[in-house]
């Protein structure tokens, strides 16, 4: 805790003496929104016709004013900021289930890629027995049925 401020301010004019332990810079910048507020109200014509209590009071009134509309902007603002965090913390949880689908379906692709390659294996080796057949001039029904039966007991 810092140690307690005295600064001496000037508000409407008569000279006060604060203390706080705020620094003095927070204290002469509490005087001077004073200042101003009291500074806003002389400017009004009706305002001057007002009895010093009355005065004081609406001052008071208006400080009051400013005060509670102020704290109503910072509860909207908290609230605000909460529904940005869940909101957040929802594209967070998102995201990474998205990237966890993603790296699922890359695993699957690549299981495919290599079933696919294995099969174009497959082809390519059963167009060189057809061809060889061919060939050969053996028909090409019984190679087929012969590569079948071998397939067959393959598995």
């Amino acid at each position: 805790m810092s140690a307690k401020t005295n600064v001496e301010v000037v508000i409407d004019g008569k000279v006060y003496t604060l203390s706080g332990y705020e620094g003095e810079d927070y204290l002469q910048k509490v005087a001077a929104y004073i200042n101003n507020k009291i500074a806003e109200y002389n400017k009004l014509e009706d305002y001057k016709h007002i009895p010093s209590n009355m005065k004081a009071a609406l001052i008071q009134l208006n400080i009051a004013d400013d005060y509670f509309k102020a704290r109503s902007q910072v509860e909207k603002l908290e609230r605000d900021l909460e529904q940005k965090d869940k909101e957040i913390y929802d594209l967070k949880h998102d995201l990474i289930s998205n990237q966890i689908k993603t790296e699922s379906a890359e695993a699957s692709v690549k299981e495919l890629k290599a079933a696919n390659q294995e099969l174009l294996l497959n082809k390519t080796r059963l167009e060189a027995t057809l061809e060889e057949a061919l060939l050969d001039g053996k028909h090409p029904d019984d190679e087929k049925a012969a590569s079948d039966c071998k397939d067959s007991e393959d598995k």
